[in-house]
């Protein structure tokens, strides 16, 4: 019994090294700084034309101008850094094939005040330039929407949502509210949707290059870490357990067709409902199943961390251009729990 239970308690503090590294990385700036220097994995195609084509314009790509890092996946898709891509190029085509976008974002309680107003404005500098969007603002408090100027072929739509008790909740459930509007708006104005949180804010292009059919975005936090460090959910009780995965992937930027985009949503609730029933929560909410849907059905085009970066982490040397930072965050204030 003795034998046993000692076991018990040395395969416990092996599952903790993860996360204790994790910690460590996250609050100590000397450590975040030298794991920029982690070598990544490199693209293993050595030809542009084997690559997965969506776009004609792809063929453009220079995975050579980026040899410092990853700049495609093991299943032929394209990860997207500055330098690689002729931006009047995408733009062009996606112009040509009357692409239109669809951004939604959800600034609930006191977000809303805090967040909303910086995240539009600098959209409207940044954001798929010279292509129709639609902004869709999930609130529960329309009344309080900020006046934005917007340019021309851009509009808001304001959507009321109840809120939650629970900021969880109010993540979680944005999967939900998502599939419901792509059904019955979203998908007869929009050719692609891009989800975001709120508290961010855009500081360079964001273009049409980052369109795609499925689009993931690498996390800041976690893309030179070893994959053992990956915080996937590892409660085999729950419907986003994993144990192994491709990349580790930020809920705070996903999307693609509306098709896509659905079908992620739906599923990403259908799971989050099932471990409700079973009295289970993901270990990142609603990011756990993200990564899950991402580890089965892989995204056609992901995105370098410079499309959402958090300046804390400080310099890096491939971080040449940010186009989306993450706001200062100030959870003691703004989450009800």
């Amino acid at each position: 019994m003795g034998y046993i239970q000692k076991t018990k308690n040395i395969l416990k503090c092996l599952l903790c090294v993860p996360i204790a590294l994790c910690v460590l990385y996250l609050t100590g700036p000397s450590m975040r700084y030298l794991v920029g220097f982690l070598p990544m994995d490199k693209c293993p195609l050595e030809k542009v034309d084997l690559l997965s084509l969506e776009y004609s314009v792809d063929a453009t790509l220079d995975f050579g101008s980026r040899s410092d890092v990853q700049t495609c996946t093991s299943w032929k898709a394209p990860i997207l850094w500055d330098g690689m891509f002729d931006p009047d190029l995408y733009d062009q085509t996606h112009r040509n094939e009357g692409t239109s976008v669809a951004l939604t974002v959800f600034a609930v309680g006191r977000y809303l005040e805090a967040y909303l107003e910086t995240f539009l404005s600098s959209s409207e500098q940044h954001f798929m330039l010279g292509l129709p969007v639609t902004y869709y603002v999930f609130t529960d408090l329309p009344e309080k929407m900020p006046d934005i100027k917007l340019a021309p072929q851009r509009s808001i739509k304001v959507i009321k949502v109840d809120r939650h008790s629970r900021w969880q909740d109010v993540s979680m459930m944005r999967m939900k509210t998502i599939s419901e509007v792509i059904e019955s708006d979203i998908r007869h104005h929009c050719t692609h949707v891009f989800c975001f949180d709120v508290d961010q804010v855009f500081t360079g292009r964001f273009g049409s290059e980052a369109l795609g059919d499925s689009v993931a975005l690498l996390h800041a936090h976690f893309y030179r870490l070893p994959k053992s460090l990956f915080t996937y959910d590892r409660n085999s009780k729950s419907k986003a357990y994993m144990e192994v995965g491709d990349f580790y992937y930020h809920a705070a930027v996903f999307g693609g067709s509306w098709k896509w985009v659905k079908a992620l949503t739906e599923a990403c609730y259908q799971g989050i409902m099932e471990d409700k029933k079973n009295k289970v929560e993901a270990l990142w909410h609603d990011e756990s199943h993200l990564n899950k849907y991402l580890w089965l059905h892989k995204p056609s085009r992901v995105l370098s961390p410079e499309y959402c970066w958090d300046p804390s982490i400080g310099n890096r040397s491939d971080i040449r251009v940010t186009r989306l930072q993450w706001a200062p965050k100030h959870y003691e204030a703004l989450r009800t729990e």
